[in-house]
Formats: C-alpha cells, sequence, structure tokens
C-alpha cells in the first residue's frame, strides 16, 4: 500500500500542516486530508505507516455519525464528487482519507477524558496521587480503572510536548462561559463511547477531543475517538498493573523508548516491521470498533 506523508493540492491555499493533517482553506469550509505521517511524543516521525490516513478519517466519520445525538460537528462530506470543483483533479490524493468541513473558531485546550491511569496521568499519579490537580485513592497501579471518569484538560502545543493542566487553568483559556460546557460534553461523549467499545470487546482507556465554535454553537472538530487520540485496549487481555496490549500507537511509543533518544526533533525512523505492524493494529481496531473492513 503506497504512503502519503505530504500532499500536493496547488490550485487552493494550504492553512496548516499539523502532526498528521494538511488543512487547505476554502472559505467558509477547510479541507482536511489525513497524511500516513505518525507522531509519537509530540514529534513528527519521518517513517510513515501504510493506509494511516485513511483509516483516521473513516474512523472519525463512524463517530461523528455515532455521536450526532450528543453533539453537533464541523464534518459536511467524505464525497470528493460533493467537493468544490477545483478539488477534483486531486482525488487520488484526496478518496478515502479527507474530509470537508465547517470552519470552526477552536478551543485553544484539548478536552481529555480519562476511565483508567495511564500514560501522562500514571506519570501525575505516581509524583502527586493527582492528575490535573484531582486528587485520586491511594493504592491505583499502572491502567487501573478509576472509580469514576475525570476531565484532565491539556495545552494544545503546536511544537513539544501538551502538558496536563488544572480545571482553573482551563477556564482561563477556554473562559467561564464555556469551561464547564465543555468538561460536561467530554465526558458524555466518552461515556457514550466507552459503553459501546465495551460492547465491542474493547476498553477506551483515554481520549481527547477538540472543540470549536460555529455561529456560537459548540462543535465536535478535529478527529474522533481514533488510535491516535485515544488508548484502546483489548478487554481480554487487560490486567492492571503495567502497560497493557493495546491497538493504539502505543506500540510505536513501546518502541521509540528502547532507544536512547532525547524524544526531541528529528525523530528516529521506524523499522518497516514496525510500521507495519502499527499498521494492522490500526486496522485491526477499526475493524472491532465498527464491524467493517478498511475499503
Amino acid at each position: 500500500m503506497p504512503v502519503l506523508t505530504q500532499t500536493d493540492i496547488p490550485a487552493v491555499p494550504l492553512l496548516a500542516r499539523g502532526k498528521v493533517r494538511d488543512v487547505y482553506d476554502l472559505g467558509d469550509t477547510l479541507l482536511f486530508v489525513a497524511t500516513d505521517r505518525i507522531s509519537a511524543f509530540d514529534c513528527i516521525l519521518p517513517t510513515g505507516i501504510p493506509g494511516k490516513g485513511r483509516l483516521l478519517t473513516q474512523m472519525s466519520i463512524f463517530w461523528f455519525d455515532f455521536l450526532k445525538d450528543l453533539t453537533d460537528t464541523h464534518f459536511l462530506t467524505a464525497d470528493v464528487s460533493e467537493y468544490p470543483a477545483v478539488l477534483h483533479p486531486y482525488r487520488e490524493q484526496l478518496e478515502g482519507r479527507s474530509m470537508l468541513v465547517r470552519r470552526a473558531t477552536m478551543f485553544a485546550a484539548e478536552c481529555v477524558a480519562r476511565g483508567y491511569v495511564s500514560g501522562s496521568g500514571w506519570k501525575d499519579y505516581k509524583a502527586n496521587q493527582a492528575i490535573c490537580g484531582i486528587p485520586l485513592p491511594a493504592g491505583l497501579q499502572e491502567s487501573s480503572r478509576l472509580p469514576e471518569p475525570i476531565f484532565t484538560p491539556a495545552t494544545k502545543a503546536q511544537s513539544g510536548h501538551d502538558e496536563n493542566i488544572p480545571f482553573a487553568n482551563f477556564v482561563t483559556i477556554v473562559g467561564e462561559e464555556y469551561a464547564d460546557r465543555l468538561r460536561d460534553l467530554t465526558l458524555r461523549i466518552y461515556a457514550k463511547a466507552s459503553a459501546y467499545a465495551e460492547t465491542r470487546g474493547i476498553i477506551l482507556a483515554d481520549t481527547k477531543f477538540e472543540f470549536g465554535l460555529i455561529d456560537g454553537k459548540l462543535v465536535l472538530a478535529d478527529e474522533v475517538l481514533t488510535p491516535d487520540s485515544s488508548r484502546f485496549w483489548p478487554r481480554e487481555t487487560y490486567m492492571p498493573g503495567g502497560p497493557q496490549k493495546s491497538y493504539d500507537k502505543q506500540y510505536v511509543r513501546d518502541y521509540l523508548e528502547t532507544l536512547t533518544w532525547d524524544k526531541r526533533p528529528p525523530a528516529p525512523p521506524l523499522p518497516e516491521d514496525v510500521a507495519a505492524r502499527t499498521g494492522e493494529k490500526y486496522r485491526e481496531a477499526y475493524r472491532v470498533l465498527t464491524g467493517r473492513e478498511l475499503a
């Protein structure tokens, strides 16, 4: 499967190249194209993951539809035939990995929901017996289930590492008018998605969302509940007390942890087998969660 790590669509202005997505400016709408780039520890790796962009896009579309009763979203269509005609010559780059979305004014913080102690949350807990200033019971192990899901916002770093922040800092960033609403909506979405994932044999350990405003209305935007933005664990192998087998990019993180890399750019390349296995994990996550095969 060919790997696409950067798009080239000169007919429309490029607005941004993110860690994974190339975003093009179409006025009131934006074109999101998910490449096969992968980031870890907030660094973009030089090695692409075969088919990753298509999977991220298709999984986000699945979740946008699944969550439509809970929240408005920025999603319009993923049918290239419905895109502006100026984009039609680029169908080969766009098919399956792109979506047309409404332009939103984005909040400058990430909304994170955690149902289990893992990743940066585990590091915070070991240091403070708390995550983002939320006190937690003593004696939790790595990957332990929390008594109830918690909201743990983070800064949105354009470069470098995202950082967990207390709720008070989140209020300062997003404003008092929206802070409680964003927290409540994040936890409601997490509750619905994690309950569904359980029926598919998957634990949704944690996930992050991005929200914005369109005409004064809160909307869910960017990517949603993908292996890039979430930790998915097979329920049948779950055992608290250490890292878990996962469907997400933890496989890449685990490989990188074996290297003497300081987690600063430039990131090292991935061996071909690690890239291939990561792609398999992403496809398996899509198949198990949606019940579909990636076309």
